[in-house]
């Protein structure tokens, strides 16, 4: 028997279960003593209002260049929980494990997890394994809930977006996906192109201090891409968007596999870059604060709100036309998270 290899065993809730968990999945998350394990976990919640959300990540592969599946599910949830302007507090943590992993792996996987909890300041509570047999899953799965704290009096919501906003971008888009999309290809791309994956709830106590009652939306355009987001927004406020293609930084790198594959940086995955609307007045103050930040020193000032056409996304292109965006229509690169 190989003791580096998952197994059904591992997943029936006895012996090896309880080694699992005891000598390598708690330890590495959140090091919570034997006495402390029971079914629920107790949160200390402070006075407000909670944002609560879960996610599922199956990323393939489960490790690329800028991350693994591991970080991503922690980073993904954090900024979930900030785009509602929200301290991220407390995270599960499910784990479906496919027979025959690798613990080494899962060690690796695990242990992103934990520094990239640790750097976002939210706490991994509490958590659940299951294994499954072979080919019923792709080796590894995982769902994290999070749940934050969002300060009295702030409301940021994609039905905020008001006439005159401008709309800041924090940096270049398409890199998240992009990096996974050719790492799962084995295309040969250089170092240029890395996943953008990183919380950005640091990011976020910076724009709110900046704008303040100014700041009306915050998204970050994970799957879908700037675009299918900005529609979203579009279409929730009731609003029109015009943004301008020659504004919306993008790596060369970036765009260059994009045109190799037929790709549009705007509908490619993010998954640590944010919208931000912000009245014009504030807009200037906020997007150099974004440009202070280590994850922010590529934000633009992309487009602004109109009250058009209701749901209306258009874009000024490079050669001087306008040209409508749409959603994205199907999957462009699937198991991008």
């Amino acid at each position: 028997m190989n003791s580096d290899l998952i197994l059904l065993g591992h997943g029936s809730g006895g012996r090896l279960s309880h080694q699992l968990l005891d000598q390598l999945i708690i330890p590495a998350l959140n090091g919570a003593d034997p006495a402390s394990q029971n079914d629920a976990a107790v949160l200390d919640l402070p006075e407000g209002r909670l944002a609560y959300t879960t996610d599922s990540f199956v990323v393939d592969p489960i490790f690329f260049p800028g991350g693994n599946i591991g970080s991503l599910a922690v980073h993904g949830t954090v900024n979930d929980l900030a785009m509602m302007g929200a301290r991220p507090l407390y995270l599960s943590v499910g784990l479906i494990i496919e027979e025959g992993f690798g613990k080494p792996d899962l060690e690796r996987i695990l242990r992103s997890m934990r520094e990239a909890a640790d750097q976002a300041g939210i706490r991994i509570a509490t958590g659940d394994t299951k294994v499954v047999p072979r080919g019923k899953a792709d080796r590894i799965f995982i769902n994290t809930s999070g749940i934050g704290l969002i300060s009295p009096g702030l409301t940021i919501q994609g039905a905020n977006a008001r006439s005159g906003d401008l709309i800041i971008l924090s940096g270049t888009a398409g890199d998240h996906g992009v990096a996974v999309m050719a790492s799962r290809e084995g295309l040969k791309v250089g170092t240029d192109i890395r996943s953008d994956a990183a919380s950005l709830n640091g990011m976020v106590a910076e724009i709110i201090a900046a704008a303040g009652s100014n700041l009306h939306v915050l998204r970050d355009p994970t799957r879908g891409g700037v675009a299918t987001t900005l529609k979203e927004i579009a279409m929730q406020s009731g609003q029109a968007i015009t943004i301008r293609e020659e504004d919306i930084p993008v790596k060369p790198a970036v765009r260059g596999v994009c045109s190799i594959l037929g790709l549009d940086p705007l509908f490619v995955a993010n998954e640590g870059k944010l919208l931000a609307f912000v009245a014009p007045q504030a807009a200037q103050q906020t997007l150099e604060r974004i440009r202070q930040h280590p994850l922010g020193g590529q934000a633009a000032i992309i487009g602004s709100v109109s009250a058009g056409e209701a749901g209306r996304v258009s874009m000024e292109t490079i050669v001087g036309g306008l040209r409508a965006v749409e959603m994205l229509a199907g999957e462009q690169l699937p198991r991008i998270c």
